[in-house]
């Protein structure tokens, strides 16, 4: 952490979840280790019974639920990042679409378990990833770090972290190894986005 990146307060990251929350929880670790420069100022989730929620709150996260049949629910999860004044969403296994628009513009970032452009698109996600990737016999694969548009999977990659596929690879061996690589890659693209948007 560079010591300009001291003289501003920490960046105000909202982590959106829809499952068990090791991406939110890794994220906010680096922010606690004070390994970036930023601070979690809310967790959304649309279901109390995810099991990333009970983990988030326990370990002192804000944690907001917006049941995903609210009435105008991107409206109300804008409502909520504006209330808690973020500056960056981090989409950390959050499974629906998130509304970008203009007003979120390059400042939301997702990970996604493959090497983008190949393996993404709707339904592309978890296992569905993995398997794919095995099905296509490519020799690797890895995770990807992107600006999130209103399209899946499709914004600005950042970084990318690659692993190769070995012969006797599952979709759940070959997943656990890619998340080994988003643990580094999506706090490091992180502090990539606050050193390029925070300079005053």
């Amino acid at each position: 952490m560079s010591n300009e990146s001291l003289d501003l307060p920490p960046t105000r990251v909202a982590l959106l979840l829809s499952g068990g929350g090791r991406s939110a929880l890794n994220l906010d670790r680096a922010f606690r280790e004070q390994r970036i420069h930023a601070t979690t100022c809310i967790v959304i989730a649309h279901r109390e019974s995810h099991a990333g929620v009970a983990l988030c709150r326990n370990a002192g996260m804000p944690v907001t639920i917006i049941p995903r049949d609210a009435p105008d629910l991107d409206d109300a999860i804008d409502r909520a990042l504006e209330s808690a004044r973020v500056e960056l969403v981090c989409l950390a296994g959050y499974l629906r679409r998130f509304r970008v628009g203009i007003r979120w513009q390059g400042r939301v970032l997702n990970v996604h378990p493959a090497l983008l452009p190949d393996f993404g698109g709707e339904g592309m996600f978890g296992l569905h990833v993995h398997s794919k990737v095995l099905e296509s016999g490519h020799n690797e694969s890895g995770c990807t770090v992107h600006l999130v548009d209103d399209e899946y999977d499709h914004g600005e990659s950042l970084l990318q972290r690659r692993v190769v596929v070995q012969t006797l690879d599952t979709p759940q061996s070959l997943a656990d190894r890619v998340f080994a690589e988003e643990c580094s890659a999506y706090p490091e693209a992180v502090a990539l986005w606050i050193a390029r948007n925070r300079k005053t």
